[in-house]
């Protein structure tokens, strides 16, 4: 079965399982309105997923082919047509799967009880066969900060912080996303401040 993060985390001050929003005023352009699912964040750091950065010129589908993952039914491969997300800039060629909890592995960690992180070629495997979850993004790459970072971050008003989505994470509209979780946090995103804080 897989591994739980509860959502103690809210009790203790950490973020496991929110989004982060980037703040116009965000120096660094690799996290230009990024959308990032907090994967992990405790005492010794955080790991998180941007969810709304396309990496140009690759798509799903055209992964599979690469990785000559076959499947004894036949599997349209234009039914796997969907992006690949850029999700930050650590280990960028390391492959991770979020999805809903309807799908698991033994490897699978299961964050605030509705999302699925899984990092294995085998649960490609399962998507091919047509066994995935119902809702997925296939990300490479992730974003990572030392202890306290994220919190020094937050404090500097490079991020804003609110509640994970679904509506939100799985949207195909990349482009939308980041103005649509502004909005849920009830702002309108041109009243946003370009130039407060700093990264």
């Amino acid at each position: 079965m897989g591994q739980s993060r509860k959502t103690d985390d809210a009790d203790s001050g950490y973020l496991t399982g929110k989004l982060l929003l980037a703040m116009p005023s965000m120096g660094d352009p690799r996290f230009h309105r990024a959308v990032i699912f907090l994967c992990s964040h405790d005492a010794d750091g955080a790991m998180g997923l941007v969810v709304n950065h396309t990496l140009p010129g690759i798509a799903f589908h055209e992964l599979v082919k690469q990785l000559d993952l076959r499947s004894d039914i036949v599997v349209d491969l234009n039914a796997l047509r969907m992006p690949v997300m850029n999700g930050g800039p650590v280990e960028s060629a390391r492959g991770f799967l979020l999805h809903t909890p309807d799908f698991k592995r033994e490897e699978t960690v299961l964050i605030a009880g509705q999302y699925g992180v899984t990092g294995t070629v085998e649960a490609v495997q399962d998507i091919v066969r047509g066994e995935g979850p119902d809702q997925i993004l296939f990300i490479l790459g992730y974003a990572g900060w030392s202890a306290g970072q994220l919190d020094w971050e937050i404090q500097q008003n490079a991020w804003l912080v609110a509640d994970a989505d679904p509506s939100i994470i799985f949207h195909q509209d990349n482009e939308a996303k980041w103005a649509k979780a502004i909005g849920q946090l009830g702002f309108d995103p041109g009243m946003l401040s370009g130039t407060a804080g700093s990264a």
